[in-house]
């Protein structure tokens, strides 16, 4: 699929101005300009960065609602999808804090390139969560971090859980959600990834380990 038919297709599944989509084709630019050198996405997928990880980020923005004041993003990476959803969230005019959790120093530098060159307003942590006190806020988000059963631990020890969280998993993630749900006491809700049909977005509202 060319650019363009991926950038249709990210406005018919999303809502956003013109604006937008010339900060997000910045953002696509300083990935290609400084994927090699760090590894920010796959090769395979640096041709398809709308689809791939713009359109897969911002798939979850519905999830935010008003009420919601502090979102971070665990093991971020190349920004995904923290970097895209504090910017559909700027062009909202919403005023929610976005912190963004990254633990490779060379990473941190990059992300704080890109919410400079968009104007965003993101606190970008360089430290691995094993290693940070306990975090409070609304809103915690993963994509591609752990396997699930080391991401619930790490939320449930490292997160104040008065606050949603939101995962991303992929088809062999969603066939340990089962498995892993049996030992947590948790409230979840799920749908299907408008980017993968075999991939799920999972909501927990709940999450107490079960004695």
């Amino acid at each position: 699929m060319g650019e363009l038919s991926q950038i249709d297709t990210f406005c018919s599944n999303v809502q956003v101005s013109r604006e937008t989509i010339s900060s997000l084709k910045k953002y696509e630019d300083l990935l290609i300009k400084y994927n090699s050198g760090l590894n920010l996405v796959g090769k395979s997928t640096i041709n398809e960065i709308w689809s791939r990880h713009f359109l897969d980020s911002a798939q979850v923005i519905d999830l935010i609602n008003k009420n919601i004041n502090s979102c971070i993003d665990i093991g971020s990476g190349a920004g995904f999808p923290g970097l895209v959803l504090a910017l559909l969230l700027k062009h909202k005019k919403s005023q929610v804090n976005f912190k963004i959790l990254e633990k490779s120093p060379k990473k941190c530098n990059f992300l704080k390139l890109v919410s400079s060159e968009l104007g965003l307003d993101t606190e970008i942590i360089c430290q691995d969560i094993k290693n940070i006190k306990k975090i409070n806020c609304d809103f915690a988000i993963a994509r591609a971090f752990k396997p699930l059963p080391e991401i619930f631990e790490i939320i449930h020890s490292k997160i104040n859980f008065s606050a949603k969280l939101v995962l991303f998993l992929g088809a062999k993630q969603s066939g340990l959600l089962d498995e892993t749900s049996k030992k947590w006491n948790m409230e979840y809700k799920q749908r299907k990834s408008i980017t993968s049909s075999d991939s799920l977005i999972i909501e927990v509202n709940k999450l107490e380990r079960l004695d």
